[in-house]
């Protein structure tokens, strides 16, 4: 099982952005698909937007669409996750995630079998 490294959280404004990392310990194996999730207390794992590694189509939640961009490296086995015009409902720990999976791109939870620590976004109002 590859290991994910999430990084880039942090404490920002409404309006403002962050960037989020996810680095894998090796290619992601069988995985084809990266995702990124999040998780206010209390709520359920929500998914926010995921990629192909191989031709980089994506995916996003409705809530997050043109505001936040996936990509990755694949050189570098990074994926990451621009998002602009934070909002306080944005707010989560926001995880990274494998997954192989055919057709279209997978936003359950339980489809990933991969799953980084999850690093903690905060936006305050």
């Amino acid at each position: 099982q590859v290991q994910l490294v999430e990084s880039g959280g942090g404490l920002v404004q409404a309006g403002g952005s962050l960037r989020l990392s996810c680095a894998a310990s090796r290619r992601t194996g069988s995985a084809n698909t990266m995702g990124w999730f999040r998780q206010a207390p209390g709520k359920e794992r929500d998914f926010v937007a995921a990629i192909r590694w191989s031709r980089g189509s994506t995916r996003y939640a409705d809530s997050v669409m043109g505001r936040f961009t996936i990509s990755r490296d694949s050189v570098e086995n990074t994926v990451y996750l621009q998002m602009n015009s934070l909002k306080p409902e944005d707010t989560a720990i926001y995880y990274c995630a494998a997954a192989f999976t055919v057709g279209s791109i997978a936003t359950i939870p339980r489809a990933y079998d991969s799953w980084g620590q999850g690093t903690q976004v905060t936006v305050s109002s």
